[in-house]
């Protein structure tokens, strides 16, 4: 059985990355705070002493780094932090894996395409970092992501559709920017068809084909459990990235459609009790 490693573990993709992988191959998963599961061991990626003694220990064969700020806000609010945490933690950790001979599965964003502000610039940042440090990588590029994950919470966009519903938290959500969202799930299923056929050397975009908004996906959702989703043009200026997928197809990976996904995502939340870590 591969041993992989999932660096932020604890965290709102970490932990489902952690829940659909465990079970095929002997996982590893750390926290810095807020520990979810008594199996995790705790790490702080901006202190390489602390990778080199844990990678050594365990001997990986994939560290999948998930580790990181994701809100750009909070980026441009501290940006030595956030290039503390979100780019020379990955140095280290490709330091490290490239001493061991363990292969890198990095969790960037389509936000490296955009290095108009801090977050963009951490993302593209580590994966130069990661191109120039080992050939034994991947580079998976998600964009917003949605689905069920055993840490609901995270403020992370869809942890704030299950607040709506669980809540009562009024559900108005914007409009005007528009993504290809990411399911959570197909970042797993990349993830483990990458493991198995050694894929190295690759840039690879996640996500589905259609442009939606945060509305489109909040009334999806939650329109299915009789809750009202009012809209809100934010007049949001962030770019519209849009990825073709190609890259998925040429390496035989699957892709999603986004009304299997919604479905999907449905009957997760349905059926969320046996997200357990």
């Amino acid at each position: 059985m591969k041993e992989i490693l999932i660096t932020g573990a604890n965290s709102y993709v970490g932990a489902r990355l952690y829940f659909d992988l465990k079970e095929k191959y002997k996982t590893t998963g750390t926290y810095h705070k807020n520990r979810l599961s008594d199996s995790f061991v705790q790490l702080d990626t901006t202190n390489p002493q602390e990778i080199h003694d844990l990678v050594s220990r365990i001997n990986p064969n994939t560290i999948i780094h998930v580790a990181a700020n994701a809100s750009a806000k909070w980026c441009e609010e501290h940006p030595e932090e956030a290039r503390d945490l979100n780019e020379r933690a990955t140095k280290s950790v490709v330091d490290v894996a490239k001493s061991t001979a363990s292969g890198v599965i990095f969790i960037s964003s389509f936000a490296a395409e955009d290095t108009s502000n801090v977050y963009g610039q951490t993302k593209a940042a580590s994966e130069e970092i990661i191109k120039e440090g080992t050939e034994k990588y991947v580079i998976l590029r998600p964009s917003l992501v949605i689905g069920f994950s055993p840490n609901t919470q995270n403020d992370r966009p869809f942890n704030r559709i299950l607040k709506n519903l669980d809540g009562g938290i009024p559900a108005v959500y914007d409009t005007s920017w528009k993504f290809q969202p990411t399911y959570i799930s197909h970042l797993s299923q990349v993830i483990s068809l990458v493991i198995d056929r050694d894929l190295q050397g690759e840039t690879i975009p996640v996500a589905v084909a259609s442009l939606k908004s945060r509305f489109d996906i909040a009334n999806d959702i939650l329109s299915e459990f009789n809750v009202v989703v009012e809209p809100e043009d934010k007049h949001d200026q962030t770019p519209v990235i849009e990825n073709d997928l190609q890259k998925l197809k040429d390496l035989g990976l699957p892709l999603w459609e986004y009304d299997e996904m919604i479905k999907a995502i449905i009957s997760e939340i349905r059926n969320r009790d046996k997200f357990k870590i």
